[in-house]
């Protein structure tokens, strides 16, 4: 219903914030990211939001940029995974770092939210793993890897570690370069990405 809210921060607490837009005061639930330590009560932000309705309960979640709603409604979509959980993992994890942790199976990464345990943290790799991917690969300019021999082309860690790549910021064709230059056979997606990003600081 609302792409976002535009208003004064007139309060912060504890897993929420008030925010003042046309004399309304809107409870607006959050996670506890940089960007909510940042902003300052009294100044006009802008928070992207979600809302939930349910039988009982109307609830808007505000997100101070894009790319944290984005993540979040990712997040909800995981069976077991409601929105106490989701914002739990935002204010843990930043947006730039969800994908790679997802598509490099890196279950002690989401653990340490709070509340998230190891087999929540499995069941949000395995549902998530093949939609990040798809999404990454989706993208239209990107293009088949090269440089990799061709035996080696549909090793599906090549994939993921490209899709990692390009959810970590770098252009497809960066992230195929850089991807096709650390390949080897005895590499998981993990050490691929990681020698990728070494190469290309």
């Amino acid at each position: 219903m609302f792409a976002y809210l535009k208003g004064v921060l007139k309060k912060k607490l504890a897993d929420c914030i008030i925010l003042d837009v046309g004399g309304v005061g809107y409870r607006v639930y959050t996670a506890l990211t940089p960007h909510y330590y940042q902003s300052e009560t009294g100044k006009e932000v802008t928070v992207f939001t979600h809302m939930m309705v349910r039988e009982d309960r109307l609830a808007l979640f505000g997100f101070f940029c894009e790319e944290e709603l984005k993540m979040f409604e990712q997040l909800i979509t995981v069976s077991g995974v409601g929105p106490k959980a989701a914002l739990a993992l935002v204010g843990a994890i930043p947006p730039s770092q969800f994908g790679l942790a997802v598509l490099t199976d890196d279950v002690d990464r989401f653990v340490k939210a709070p509340g998230i345990g190891k087999k929540t943290a499995q069941r949000i790799i395995l549902e998530l793993k093949d939609k990040l991917k798809k999404e990454a690969m989706d993208l239209p300019e990107m293009e088949d890897i090269r440089g990799v021999p061709a035996e080696t082309a549909g090793d599906t860690r090549l994939s993921e570690a490209v899709s990692a790549l390009v959810m970590l910021g770098y252009t497809p064709s960066e992230a195929h370069r850089a991807v096709a230059a650390a390949y080897s056979e005895d590499k998981t997606v993990e050490n691929i990405v990681r020698d990728a990003l070494k190469a290309m600081l």
